[in-house]
Parts: structure tokens; C-alpha cells; sequence
């Protein structure tokens, strides 16, 4: 199979080039990604709906990766409780060589065969889960073979890879493929591969939180009020629905200490005192 994302680099003697001319080539280069991602939409979009309608009946949604792929799902489940007040079990990423891979690579971890499905077993997966399996390459064993476990055990899978033909696109019901062609650094699919990835699932866990109603207007009305900063976006969302002076906002958000339950309680109370 080729790789387009192990081609060579269309750039040489990158070594022999000043910090300007390095800045700009890079630039240049991310500038193909959002354009690349934008002809993926009609495959992001069913992917999309069947995670809406599995997670509206209770399922969940995985993500298994190794190395940057890995990481970069990790990044996104684990911000989705603060972002959208949703359980931590709701959007899980997984990792080839588990936590400790997070932060240093663990030897040939993305090899094996058989821990991904071992990961996934270890939280009860089931048909009612969605399954994505990340690998800009898309031919990381772990990956490919957590999806095909997957799929025989009749388990919905979506694949976000950055080469035509790679073998986990034949293990993904929902495959998605963003051409992003070589890296500035041959192979170093940290980069254009990987904000291409990065912007996927954006696109995915957005798009899924909004479609199970975890964002009204545009705001995020039932994030984690886990700092001032986000005590602050929380009063002045409350502020704004029920035109209060911010005080009296802060006020009522604090007593409820969340933005929806705030604006809900708020517009009763209003109700009431204008009924009697």
C-alpha cells in the first residue's frame, strides 16, 4: 500500500533554512488542512448521526489510538465533562500502553494485536458503543485490530486516517479519510495529520453534544464550574438569558451551581410571581 503519509517531503535541506523561511513553509503546509477536512464532511456526517442516536439510548462513544492519534482522542473525551457537564464515561479515549503513553511512548505498544479489544473489554463495551479507531498511518495494529475485533462483535466502528486504501478503513462501518498529502519532516504525522485529526474531532464530539442537547443558543449551559474564570462565563451566559445585573446572576448561579438549572429556576420563579 502507499503511504501517502510517509512520502517524501516536497521541501529540502530543511537544515539549511532560516527560522523564517521554516515558519512559513509549515504555514503553508497547515493552511491544505481545513480544505482537506471540509471534503471529509459527507463522511464525517453519518458517523456523526449514529453516534447521536446510540448516545441518546445510552451508549457511549470510544476513541483507541496510539501515539499522537492516541493522545489527541484522549485530549478530546477528556474535555468534554467540563465543556458539556457530561459523566466521564460518556466519551473515552483509549491509548496504546495505556496512561503511562500519554505523557512517554511505550515500546511497541501499538503493535500488539490483541490489547485494544482488551482495553475495551476492561469498560464493558458493548453494541450499544461506537468505536473510533484513530491512526494517521491507518495501519497501527493496535488500532486495526481493536476495530476488527469490534466489528465481529457486532460493535459500530468509525476509522479517522489520512491514507486512501489503508487497511482500518475495511474495518470501519463509518470511515473517515483526510488527504493532507506528505509532512514538512517526512513521516512526522504529528503535524498536518495530526490537526487534521485534531479538527475531526472537534467536528465530532461538538456537533454530537449539540445534537444531545447539551448547548442552548450557542452556549455551553451545562459546563463544570471548576474555576473563576468559568464561574465568570457561567454568570454572564445567566446575565445575558435574564437581563440580571451580574451580581444578582453570580447569585443565582452559585445557589444552583449550574448555568442551565440557573436560567430553569430563574424563569419559574419569574413565572410564578407574575401568575399571582
Amino acid at each position: 500500500m502507499k503511504k501517502i503519509t510517509e512520502l517524501p517531503s516536497p521541501y529540502r535541506h530543511l537544515e539549511k533554512k532560516s527560522v523564517g523561511e521554516l515558519l512559513r513553509i509549515i504555514n503553508e503546509e497547515d493552511k491544505k488542512v481545513p480544505f482537506a477536512v471540509e471534503k471529509a464532511i459527507p463522511q464525517i456526517e453519518p458517523l456523526v448521526q449514529i453516534i447521536i442516536e446510540k448516545m441518546r439510548e445510552g451508549g457511549r462513544l470510544f476513541y483507541i489510538g496510539a501515539g499522537t492519534s492516541g493522545r489527541l482522542g484522549i485530549l478530546d473525551a477528556s474535555e468534554c465533562p467540563p465543556t458539556y457537564g457530561v459523566p466521564h464515561d460518556w466519551v473515552i479515549g483509549l491509548i496504546a500502553g495505556g496512561d503511562q503513553a500519554i505523557r512517554k511512548a511505550v515500546e511497541h505498544a501499538e503493535d500488539s494485536t490483541t490489547q485494544a479489544w482488551e482495553d475495551l473489554q476492561a469498560w464493558g463495551i458493548n453494541e450499544m458503543d461506537v468505536v473510533i479507531g484513530i491512526a494517521a498511518s491507518g495501519t497501527t495494529p493496535y488500532v486495526v485490530h481493536g476495530l476488527k475485533d469490534c466489528q465481529a462483535h457486532g460493535i459500530t466502528t468509525g476509522c479517522i486516517t489520512c491514507n486512501p486504501g489503508a487497511p482500518i478503513i475495511q474495518y470501519a462501518d463509518y470511515p473517515i479519510v483526510v488527504v493532507v498529502g506528505p509532512e514538512v519532516v517526512t513521516g512526522s504525522t504529528r503535524m498536518k495529520s495530526g490537526t487534521a485529526q485534531k479538527l475531526v474531532l472537534n467536528m465530532i464530539s461538538t456537533t454530537t453534544m449539540i445534537g444531545l442537547g447539551r448547548v442552548k443558543d450557542n452556549k455551553m449551559v451545562d459546563m463544570q464550574l471548576s474555576n473563576d474564570k468559568l464561574i465568570d462565563r457561567g454568570t454572564r451566559i445567566v446575565m445575558h438569558a435574564l437581563k440580571l445585573p451580574y451580581e444578582q446572576a453570580r447569585t443565582w448561579l452559585l445557589q444552583y451551581g449550574n448555568v442551565r438549572q440557573a436560567i430553569e429556576a430563574a424563569q419559574r420563579t419569574n413565572r410564578i410571581t407574575r401568575s399571582k
